[in-house]
């Protein structure tokens, strides 16, 4: 029998394209496609104003999911709930429902979970409680009065201690240097806030208690000192993905670090020129410092903006040509409109905001842009004041984020009250108001003296409260002055000497108020009637009562003003940066460091962004700036040497 030769077969796959549900070339331009086409190490979106950023982040969860990755590895982190909902949602609209399983969050609830679970590593209950900012509050108000003696002066209130902390936390920097730098008023007193602060801790620890910035704390305590633990939760978020990097604080860039510390799967996505949250403890040098940090990383840009004018980013990219640090991008879009961005000068403050409130109404009536499409946004939220009173007289609604109502804030509130009562002594709100500002002077006390103070000549009387000095000086203010309504602005004067003591006393952050103060002063010199003053301060606010413009308007219609730093992810039609005064925007206080100078370009640059075809920048020729008695009059530094072709200028005339 012949020998057979026994042939051996094997098997071979055949490989064939990935077919995709998403016709991924077809819905995203060339930068988003190689974005979310990226599967493996780290990647460094730079995503400029406007870029499509939430959806390249939606498109390539879906990708990823596409490919074979299990939603389960993918962990989404933003600052918002509502973001990461939003992105996931949409994902799950372009793809599948596998998309909602993804892991997402903020950093804060993420790190929520993880604890929960491993909370016997680090000495936790694992039914630890969270407080919010008024039980933080109540807890370190118990410590101090514990710590504090009564007849101990100038120690910060417990807000004041708890911001303090909680800056020392997210900057990464010991409370010392916090209060060196931003609370200098109380550095005689360091050693004090430190003791609050350590029994603060202790208090927490032995008690179960996280607050919010001891999520962040704890978790990267836990990453640091157990290695299994980081281990096993890098295999099982493969693929992290961050949102707003420029936003992420010291601690969170290193929970990331952490966290992909078995595969460097990261896309960061943000943009280095909408940094502007140093105040909140955001570190500008995450973001420029991610390659290093994930060495081999691939960086790529979102230059095409699907929001603004060409004409618009044309100003745009001449502002971020001026930054010192930054990843260098051009911004373009499709969009054309013929009108370019102007620089308007006002002779003062009160002409811009009636040019303002002018330029408003011929907006939304000649031009039929809605109120809502319209907005003002202004560097701190006592630049709208002028704005607000003008806005009110002409009945035009408004909402403002991002800051109090000038009339709103308690310490005007407490001026105002003052005035209306030597205008009018029968005021007895206003009167209750003063009365409860006084040491030694609670509500029952306040309501016997009423009707003894409406007698008058209290001089001659044994009056019903522990402290009648107080209220004779009180008496006198108002008594002296009713013979001056018609002269406000010494009536105002008098006024804010008598109530600075009380400001100082009630207020750790008094600096502050006292410039509100200030312009509060400046906006009395322009009446001869304190009646008058008060009756443009007083109109109803149109926010709690929408006055229509025409008949038939929208009544949930307003016009927005905004701090910039509230308005970023916003966009409308038309936008007005107001008071774009050097001095004013960028700050004076930003002059001498280089770092701060970028952060207010930054702003600038975020600004000049919301709008989408019309934008004005206003500034006032002649501001007095009362805190440095310095008359500021040139436009901001920012807009320095940009040509009539990019910027044009204008002036307004009677």
């Amino acid at each position: 029998m012949e020998n057979l030769t026994v042939k051996k077969y094997k098997l071979k796959r055949v490989e064939t394209a990935a077919v995709y549900k998403i016709d991924y070339e077809k819905e995203l331009n060339t930068a988003q496609l190689e974005a979310v086409v990226q599967k493996e190490g780290s990647i460094l979106v730079i995503a400029g104003a406007g870029s499509g950023k939430t959806k390249t982040l939606t498109y390539r969860v879906a990708r990823l999911i596409e490919d074979g990755i299990n939603p389960k590895n993918i962990l989404l982190l933003t600052f918002t709930k509502k973001a990461a909902q939003e992105m996931l949602s949409r994902a799950a609209i372009v793809l599948d429902s596998r998309c909602e399983q993804v892991a997402g969050g903020t950093f804060h609830s993420f790190a929520n979970v993880i604890l929960r679970k491993y909370a016997s590593l680090l000495e936790l209950q694992n039914n630890f409680t969270i407080t919010d900012r008024a039980d933080s509050e109540d807890i370190v108000n118990h410590i101090r009065s514990n710590i504090i003696e009564k007849q101990e002066k100038r120690i910060p209130k417990k807000g004041t201690i708890l911001d303090i902390y909680s800056k020392a936390v997210n900057k990464n920097m010991p409370s010392d240097e916090v209060i060196a730098s931003e609370y200098k008023q109380f550095e005689h007193c360091t050693d004090k806030i430190n003791e609050i602060i350590c029994e603060y801790n202790n208090y927490k620890r032995k008690n179960s208690i996280l607050d919010y910035d001891d999520l962040l704390l704890y978790f990267r305590t836990l990453l640091e000192s157990n290695p299994q633990v980081r281990k096993t939760l890098s295999n099982q978020y493969k693929y992290i993905m961050v949102d707003e990097y420029q936003d992420t604080n010291t601690i969170q860039a290193q929970i990331i670090k952490l966290l992909a510390s078995e595969h460097n799967n990261v896309m960061a996505v943000g943009d280095d020129s909408q940094s502007i949250y140093s105040f909140r403890g955001a570190n500008f040098k995450n973001i420029l410092d991610f390659p290093s940090v994930f060495p081999d990383t691939k960086i790529i840009k979102l230059e095409q903006n699907y929001r603004s004018s060409q004409n618009i980013l044309a100003l745009a990219n001449e502002i971020l040509l001026k930054a010192k640090e930054k990843y260098t991008k051009t911004l373009y879009s499709t969009i054309e409109f013929p009108q370019k961005p102007v620089l308007i000068s006002a002779n003062d403050m009160k002409t811009e905001a009636e040019f303002i409130a002018q330029r408003v109404l011929e907006l939304s009536e000649e031009e039929n842009i809605p109120l809502n499409d319209i907005c003002v946004l202004a560097r701190s939220a006592r630049m709208t004041y002028n704005l607000e009173i003008e806005l009110a007289k002409r009945n035009i609604p408004f909402k403002k984020f991002g800051g109090m109502k000038f009339i709103e804030a308690a310490h005007v509130k407490d001026i105002i009250a003052h005035l209306r009562v030597i205008l009018n002594p029968s005021d007895v709100i206003s009167y209750m108001r003063i009365l409860l500002l006084l040491d030694g002077i609670g509500t029952q006390s306040a309501n016997k003296l009423l009707p003894v103070l409406a007698e008058g000549n209290i001089q001659d009387k044994k009056l019903p409260v522990k402290n009648p000095e107080a209220v004779l000086r009180l008496n006198q203010l108002i008594n002296t002055n009713q013979k001056d309504i018609f002269n406000p602005k010494k009536v105002v004067q008098s006024v804010i000497n008598y109530y600075e003591p009380i400001l100082k006393d009630r207020y750790d952050d008094y600096t502050k108020r006292e410039k509100d103060l200030e312009h509060f002063m400046a906006l009395s010199e322009k009446y001869t009637s304190l009646e008058d003053f008060l009756s443009d301060l007083a109109l109803e606010p149109p926010d709690t009562s929408v006055t229509d413009i025409e008949e038939g308007a929208n009544k949930d219609e307003y016009l927005t003003l905004s701090t910039i730093h509230s308005s970023k992810g916003l966009e409308w039609k038309a936008v007005f940066i107001i008071g774009a005064v050097d001095g004013r925007f960028p700050s004076l206080y930003s002059f001498n460091s280089s770092e701060e100078l970028d952060e207010e370009l930054r702003l600038m640059y975020v600004a000049v962004t919301r709008a989408k075809t019309h934008l004005a920048i206003t500034y006032p020729i002649d501001m007095f700036d009362y805190s440095t008695n310095m008359v500021l009059s040139k436009p901001s530094r920012f807009l320095d040497g940009i040509g009539q072709d990019i910027l044009e200028k204008w002036v307004i005339e009677e």
